[in-house]
């Protein structure tokens, strides 16, 4: 991986459904952070110029073609300056109301952000959120960025994992997902012992190798109310957990549980932990991000390339009331994650 702009990382911001707050919040974020990263916008320069312009008219955006990005690579921006690489849109925006026409362009400007991380342009990728049903009612099947990720990388298993810092005096949280999202009740089949060690062992990797955490400390839930109870209450502990665990610690990661999840989200147990593993979506996120909610992020694990993202939605509602209302503090947050991952895969 290589820095772009001397020691300021390139990072790809993709701005997500443009009838949305994505588009505010990335140039918000971009533009604060500009001294310290290199945040290319990736998205319609003039519907990006004209957002900028009723943000702040100080902000400073300047264009590039695909077509120059793919000739050339990235050029050296100034920091009195944003860069943008220009997807258009298909169809006019509206704040708040969603436009089909619009899904596929959408899909252009990650397909553009993970093509510039695999070739070196930029050091990371950072994604507002987007409307699903957007891209799925223009003609394309699409389940979410974490999946397209995997997929477009080539990548066979990937973990989703939220972070955050809670206000006052708590540990800094670090939330990883056995399972995603998937009903309840086909969650227990799910947890085999070839998916979970596959989860620990990308979970440990990135740990190392995206954070720089040299020797990291993994608390891993169980599944059932007590973490089964010795099988009184369910047997995945016993039978799939416990032995996966083992199996870790065998193969030198420090990977401790079963845990009841009712208990382990306190102080005294994660003050010893790096991330704690869920084994399933509402069972770690809950905590997570009623502690850190605004603030936190969304990483996906197992990537060859980096890349993080806000916790939250398109806010439609907050979009259609116009600009300035939208918290850009997630993607601040998103944003720096994305440049200390980039600086410890770089060292």
């Amino acid at each position: 991986m290589v820095m772009s702009t001397g020691t300021r990382p390139a990072l790809a911001i993709t701005v997500g459904e443009p009838a949305g707050i994505g588009p505010e919040i990335s140039i918000r974020a971009a533009w604060a952070l500009r001294e310290s990263a290199n945040c290319v916008l990736v998205g319609d320069a003039a519907f990006l110029a004209l957002t900028a312009s009723l943000i702040d008219p100080s902000i400073r955006l300047s264009a590039l073609s695909t077509q120059a990005l793919r000739n050339g690579g990235l050029p050296h921006f100034g920091k009195d300056r944003l860069a943008v690489i220009d997807v258009p849109l298909a169809a006019h925006v509206v704040p708040g109301t969603l436009d089909a026409e619009n899904g596929r362009a959408v899909l252009a400007t990650l397909d553009l952000a993970i093509e510039g991380a695999r070739n070196g342009w930029f050091d990371g990728i950072v994604t507002a959120p987007l409307q699903k049903s957007t891209i799925n009612d223009a003609g394309v099947a699409f389940s979410g960025h974490t999946e397209y990720l995997a997929e477009k990388t080539g990548t066979s298993k990937v973990v989703m994992m939220l972070a955050g810092q809670p206000a006052g005096e708590q540990p800094y949280l670090r939330v990883a997902l056995a399972t995603t999202h998937l009903p309840l009740k086909d969650v227990p089949a799910a947890l085999t012992i070839d998916n979970l060690t596959q989860v620990i062992d990308i979970i440990d990797a990135d740990l190392k190798n995206k954070f720089g955490i040299a020797a990291p400390r993994i608390l891993v839930t169980g599944l059932n109310p007590h973490a089964g109870e010795n099988g009184y209450l369910g047997r995945e502990e016993i039978e799939v957990i416990t032995p996966v665990l083992e199996a870790a610690r065998a193969r030198g990661i420090d990977a401790r549980g079963p845990y009841p999840a009712d208990t382990l989200f306190q102080p005294k147990y994660l003050l010893d932990a790096d991330c704690v593993l869920a084994m399933y979506h509402d069972q770690g996120l809950p905590v997570l991000k009623y502690a850190t909610f605004g603030h936190g992020i969304n990483v996906t694990l197992g990537l060859p390339i980096v890349r993080t993202s806000v916790d939250h939605g398109t806010a439609l509602d907050l979009a259609a009331q116009g600009l300035g209302l939208a918290d850009c503090g997630s993607m601040i947050e998103a944003i720096r994650a994305a440049m200390q991952m980039a600086a410890s895969r770089t060292k």
